[in-house]
């Protein structure tokens, strides 16, 4: 049986601990100049603190260890229990790697080689991918492949979210918006561990979008990307992709389609033109959106809208009830923000 109680003492921490560091943040940022300054890619135009992971990172952590410790998630099987520690730790590590390049940018293949590494000592604590779902042909056992499979997702879905980290509040949002979608999932299927971490993250996303929303007063910078990405991923694997159940183990894939797509397509366009993937430029869905003509916020809530739409497809598939309804919903809602972004484009060529 699932207990609810948990998951309000989380909730409460996780909003009161956002809310009341990250402005301590943004002070010590603007003490230290640690900004992220203007430039061609960048849609700011002053510089702006790039701390606010820790926030993030902080308020997550603190409201899981402070309710995991105290509750009844202590009585968990062991296994259940080395998977939550595996998630926490790494988490923490992907924060500290993202933090380090906030502080001394560090190269490409230097956050890749290390991000690996923590994949792999993670796996080894069992947040690892056991089945690869085949359409047609249904989980395949992956063995030894196990261990490189776990490693890509992890690291895949961490740069995605960091990709997608664009615009003010727009991967805050889609996170906060996914981690909600897994929390309802994880409780409906029973998985209190994984529950209780996206409630948590969750809460800490969205609470953070009281000051990272257009017009930002602070950003996540990599530090955040990377321990949100990484909780998120991490997430899918312990609470949604531990079982043979089909439905189940595609789900994360479906959920965080959003970033996912959007990181390959850049990474085929810039292999197709000759050029590395982390080549930077202006070919992510949100700089699209506005070489459209459309706001910051218009971009944004599009972009919301359509997390939340394969959101709410996936509740309907695993077949929460009223998942229909909420996927009938979105969809409504995506129809309507389309027919506003045609309209907008409309509008902004007569003018």
């Amino acid at each position: 049986m699932v207990f609810f109680y948990p998951y309000g003492v989380a909730f409460i921490l996780s909003i009161l601990i956002v809310l009341l560091s990250t402005p301590l943040v943004r002070s010590i940022g603007l003490n230290t100049g640690y900004f992220d300054h203007p430039g061609e890619r960048k849609i700011h135009d002053q510089p702006i603190v790039r701390l606010g992971g820790i926030a993030i990172c902080l308020a997550t952590l603190c409201s899981c260890l402070i309710v995991g410790l105290f509750d009844d998630f202590t009585r968990l099987p062991p296994v259940k229990i080395l998977e939550f520690w595996g998630v926490i730790v790494g988490g923490f590590l992907f924060f500290l790697i993202g933090l380090i390049d906030d502080l001394s940018d560090l190269s490409p293949f230097t956050r890749l080689g290390l991000q690996f590494g923590v994949a792999s000592l993670v796996w080894v604590v069992g947040v690892r991918i056991e089945f690869l779902p085949i359409p047609g042909l249904g989980l395949i056992p992956l063995g030894l492949l196990s261990l490189p499979i776990t490693i890509i997702w992890l690291a895949g879905v961490v740069n995605a979210i960091n990709w997608m980290d664009g615009l003010d509040g727009l991967a805050a949002g889609i996170s906060g918006i996914s981690a909600c979608i897994m929390l309802v999932i994880c409780l409906f299927i029973n998985q209190p561990a994984a529950a209780l971490i996206a409630i948590a993250l969750a809460t800490a996303t969205l609470g953070f979008l009281r000051y990272n929303f257009n017009p930002a007063q602070i950003f996540m910078g990599d530090g955040g990307s990377y321990f949100i990405g990484f909780t998120l991923a991490s997430l899918a694997v312990i609470g949604l992709m531990k079982t043979s159940d089909f439905s189940l183990v595609i789900l994360p894939f479906l959920i965080l389609v959003v970033p996912i797509l959007d990181m390959l397509v850049v990474i085929i366009a810039r292999l197709s033109d000759g050029k590395s993937p982390f080549y930077a430029d202006r070919r992510h869905l949100h700089h699209r959106l506005l070489n459209r003509g459309l706001s910051q916020r218009l971009t944004v809530l599009y972009i919301y809208t359509l997390t939340l739409w394969v959101g709410c497809l996936a509740l309907a598939i695993i077949g929460i009830p009223g998942g229909i309804f909420y996927g009938v919903g979105a969809t409504g809602l995506l129809i309507y923000m389309s027919r506003n972004l045609g309209e907008h484009k409309q509008l902004t060529s007569v003018d």
